[in-house]
């Protein structure tokens, strides 16, 4: 896959990392830290500038979390309910669940897009929530924005400095997306004992 990644950049330029991006947020296999770096690499060897190559790939990003916030709107609270009533008692999850993880969306969303813009995986997959929540359209784009940012500058700059050993820095940011994935499954699983836990007490 990374052959192919580096290789539709190198021959579309600015189109190439538009499209690698927009793709990477609908399609989360496909890695920004991929190409990224290459991107930044890429303005060591050819007419790319690194200004050129961050307003390319956000904008790229931003188009593809839009879908994925377009797919949440579909999949909303009132649909889930429909499910929840069928299938919920499987589970033990019943509509009154979803309007509390609805409320502490509405809550806390805006700070959940941000930072989970500069987690691997995650950093796509946030835009369905947000959509499914009604988010404000306008605090969505710019949280997503903005996270979309920091993330993208710091991989680019990267690749800027590391030049022809970009692909130095996978190894970390395979460390970097085990860490990450690792307290996440931690935090998931402390929070479905916790849940288990209230549900038979109740």
């Amino acid at each position: 896959m990374q052959e192919w990644i580096t290789s539709i950049m190198e021959q579309f330029g600015y189109l190439g990392i538009f499209f690698m991006m927009a793709l990477e947020n609908v399609f989360p296999p496909i890695p920004s830290e991929i190409v990224l770096p290459f991107g930044g690499f890429m303005t060591t060897n050819s007419a790319l500038t690194v200004s050129g190559v961050i307003v390319t790939a956000t904008t790229g990003s931003i188009l593809g979390a839009i879908i994925l916030y377009g797919i949440g709107l579909l999949i909303d609270v009132k649909r889930l309910e429909k499910i929840i009533d069928r299938w919920g008692h499987l589970i033990r999850i019943n509509k009154e669940d979803i309007h509390k993880a609805d409320r502490w969306f509405d809550k806390y969303g805006y700070w959940t897009v941000l930072f989970c813009r500069m987690i691997p995986l995650v950093r796509s997959l946030i835009s369905i929530p947000a959509g499914m929540s009604n988010m404000s359209f306008t605090l969505f784009i710019l949280f997503t924005l903005i996270g979309t940012l920091i993330w993208n500058v710091i991989l680019i700059m990267i690749g800027v400095v590391l030049g022809e050993n970009w692909q130095d820095i996978l190894g970390f940011m395979d460390m970097y997306s085990t860490i990450t994935y690792a307290f996440i499954t931690g935090v998931v699983i402390i929070v479905v004992i916790l849940f288990i836990v209230k549900r038979i007490r109740k």
